[in-house]
């Protein structure tokens, strides 16, 4: 075939503004672009990326001549050439580049066009959803573990008493999660034994749970006695040292010598039939207070990413019951520490933006809220700022507002448009069946184009600070709820220079008893801030002058302003 004599690649037209080439060159989407008979006359960088193949070994060819483990849609091609209507299409298979997702998936584009010299031509322009696809059928088998997750809020931590919560949490953990679990919590007070040695950490034992056959392990594990002295280089004191988890997937000897302060008991695992262990710190207010060790044995399935998260998702949450408990702290406070482990702090903005954000519990109520906010780096400079509240209150909604928070990071990061981003958000909420409404604002920030681009789905409108300091609500539409299934969003583009302040906030900012919510959101013109200083001095302006101390629910507060290109 012709393939053996490549055609000369198309040569952009040149305009007067930006190259064509420097355009489609510079994307990180896959551009190609076909003859009549489905031929190649060009295709860009991206896509030689991801297929690992040079461009020059495309010219003159099909893309199943070149690729020939990718299913090509010739039948829509010759569909878009013949009557010129743009159509979507599928591309799947593999390519010459290995990836760990396998199968690979990519949504395309076409659109007829006439070419000098070349008559109808095809362009066609892509975008990898792969991940997206693995994504929902991992979701679809991590649902009921998230369930789990969700009814741990009960189990877990139901008194006030260490060892109770202790037991409740391994309980929990086994056989439901892991074959066996145990739980180690830091000694601080040394009555009526010596104190370790020096650079040791000492962990009294307090809990376990295993299959019957296996309890001998939990009783050997430790050593004799009620607590083990562990030394720096223990897998488990590098984790209470730096706070994350260590995993051991179908462990050789070594790696279980690593566990264990004395090496001949990693023998006991073998012995037990665990091929597999997880070790989870309990952090509370940035100190370790105990440890979690979990393992896996016989024909149970190795820990996966989702089992991280989960696991350190309910470790903090146990970490700050046992810490509650310990030091007699208020149930309030201990409340507070569940919302920041859930609420953890949002993804690091864009550079060219500055981002500022509170989150206050309600003053009236020890029950944590659904109120979340992030904010998530995107290409050419741009953030997508999020704002958004579970319905309800209480722990379970606090893990729903953790699954929801996790589910629209992963959407963002394969879904284009704020409103493509709420509809893909809305239905794929509806479809897992999360029995939680939530309400939820997208604005990308965008300093290079000066704009700002909004959809609501059901949340309260944003505000902008002017250089003047003076205040104007962006009211937008507002489309329904997440989880209705409804979709329907509309996008908004403001003007947004480098001087001006993006506010989002959720109801309890706002909200009062006996007040329309409008006339309170309204009410946000009336103030007066500093646009000029720091965010964080911004945040304590609207909190005086608006919550006034008392807060009748949660509230979270985020400040985002283009960063001034002079620092």
């Amino acid at each position: 075939m012709n393939g053996k004599n490549p055609m000369p690649q198309w040569n952009f037209p040149e305009g007067d503004g930006l190259p064509a080439r420097q355009l489609v060159e510079g994307t990180l989407a896959p551009i190609v672009v076909l003859d009549a008979q489905l031929r190649h006359l060009y295709v860009n960088p991206a896509w030689v990326r991801v297929s690992g193949i040079p461009a020059s070994s495309f010219l003159g060819r099909t893309l199943g001549e070149v690729l020939p483990d990718l299913q090509s849609p010739d039948d829509v091609l010759i569909e878009v050439l013949a009557d010129g209507q743009p159509r979507e299409a599928t591309i799947s298979g593999t390519t010459g580049v290995s990836s760990p997702l396998g199968q690979r998936l990519w949504r395309v584009v076409y659109h007829r066009v006439d070419l000098p010299g070349q008559g109808a031509c095809l362009y066609g322009i892509g975008v990898e959803i792969s991940s997206l696809r693995r994504y929902l059928d991992d979701l679809e088998t991590a649902h009921q573990r998230l369930a789990l997750l969700d009814a741990a809020a009960t189990r877990v931590g139901t008194t006030l008493g260490i060892e109770p919560t202790c037991q409740e949490l391994v309980d929990f953990l086994s056989p439901s999660l892991a074959d066996m679990a145990a739980v180690g919590i830091v000694e601080e007070e040394f009555t009526g034994a010596p104190p370790p040695p020096p650079g040791f950490l000492r962990l009294r034992k307090m809990a376990g749970s295993a299959p019957p056959g296996m309890e001998w392990l939990l009783r050997q594990m430790g050593g004799p006695g009620p607590y083990v002295d562990v030394p720096r280089g223990v897998a488990t004191r590098h984790c209470m040292d730096s706070g994350q988890p260590w995993l051991g997937n179908l462990a050789s000897d070594e790696l279980f010598q690593r566990v264990t302060v004395a090496p001949e008991r990693a023998k006991l695992f073998r012995a037990a039939g665990i091929h597999s262990l997880l070790i989870v710190p309990l952090i509370s207010t940035g100190r370790p207070v105990g440890v979690v060790l979990l393992g896996r044995a016989g024909a149970s399935q190795p820990f996966a990413d989702d089992d991280l998260v989960t696991f350190q998702a309910l470790a903090g949450r146990a970490a700050v019951s046992i810490d509650s408990a310990r030091r007699y702290s208020y149930e309030h406070a201990m409340a507070l520490e569940l919302q920041r482990a859930l609420l953890s702090e949002p993804r690091t903005p864009h550079p060219a933006v500055e981002v500022a954000a509170r989150y206050l519990p309600s003053g009236h109520s020890v029950l944590v809220g659904g109120d979340w906010y992030d904010s998530i780096p995107l290409p050419e400079s741009r953030t997508l700022l999020v704002m958004g509240d579970v319905m309800g209150h209480g722990f379970q909604a606090a893990v729903a507002m953790s699954q929801y928070r996790s589910l629209l990071r992963t959407i963002a990061a394969s879904v284009a448009g704020v409103d493509k981003i709420l509809g893909e958000f809305d239905r794929q909420v509806a479809h897992l069946g999360l029995d939680r409404l939530a309400t939820c604002l997208l604005a990308v920030m965008d300093p290079d184009a000066s704009t700002c681009t909004m959809a609501s789905a059901g949340h309260l409108p944003p505000a902008a600070v002017r250089p003047d300091g003076s205040i104007e609500v962006l009211w937008l539409p507002a489309g329904p709820p997440i989880g209705t299934g409804l979709g329907g969003y509309e996008p908004l583009t403001v003007r947004m220079d480098r001087a001006t302040t993006l506010l989002l906030y959720t109801d309890g900012l706002v909200e009062r008893r006996g007040t329309d919510i409008d006339a309170s959101v309204q009410a946000l013109e009336a103030l007066s801030v500093p646009a000029d200083g720091p965010l964080d001095a911004m945040l304590d302006t609207f909190l005086a002058g608006l919550a006034n101390g008392a807060y009748e629910d949660d509230i979270a507060i985020l400040a985002a302003r283009p960063r001034d290109e002079t620092e």
